[in-house]
């Protein structure tokens, strides 16, 4: 366990999944859009990949720096930076692969939500993977509380964006977007469910 651990970190294990069925194999450069401190940068990290961070939060920029010269010392710690997820300093297309593990769910609202998609769909290359995962209401529709708009009252008492199998695949089919994988919904001891949305841009 202390072997896997030193390889992957606290790894998102459907992102752990991506890894296994082959889909960074040939990617160089990978951003993590809302990285916190990193917790999903681990093996990119010591596995020469070109790893690339935003967070609005400087101490989790800060966090993400040190382990980044922990186990990539050659890495410039200017591939992290603090930025929201809507307005990233990166070029179109500069990206081999996207993640946005427990970002798009901090949505203000419908408007917000597509901002940050657009963008991270905007530095995305063509051919490239986009990981997220989100709250949503799937399989909790009687559990969770309609405040205004799409945001919710969850059962653990937070509040959040959530999304439904409809809104993303419409979403999906506005970004010209290839369904990777059937969506994944986990529902952790009723108080919330995550899902998994796994995209391909079209070549």
């Amino acid at each position: 366990m202390s072997e896997l651990r030193s390889r992957f970190g606290e790894i998102d294990i459907y992102l752990f999944d991506q890894l296994l069925k082959g889909r960074f194999d040939g990617a160089r450069s990978v951003l993590d859009a809302g990285c916190g401190s990193g917790r999903n940068l681990v093996y990119f990290l010591q596995n020469g990949f070109e790893v690339f961070g935003t967070d609005r939060d400087p101490d989790a920029i800060a966090r993400v720096r040190r382990l980044a010269t922990q186990l990539a010392p050659d890495a410039p710690p200017d591939r992290f930076q603090r930025a929201a997820v809507e307005a990233m300093p990166f070029g179109d297309a500069a990206m081999d692969a996207v993640l946005s593990s427990a970002v798009l769910h901090f949505a203000e609202n419908e408007a917000h939500f597509a901002a940050m998609l657009n963008e991270m769909w905007r530095v995305l290359r063509p051919g490239g993977l986009f990981f997220a995962r989100l709250a949503s209401s799937i399989g909790m529709e009687d559990r969770v509380q309609p405040l205004q708009g799409r945001r919710h009252h969850l059962p653990d008492g937070s509040e959040r964006f959530l999304v439904d199998a409809s809104f993303l695949a419409n979403h999906a089919a506005h970004l010209g977007a290839l369904p990777l994988d059937p969506l994944k919904t986990t529902i952790v001891q009723d108080l919330r469910a995550m899902t998994t949305w796994c995209l391909r841009k079209p070549s």
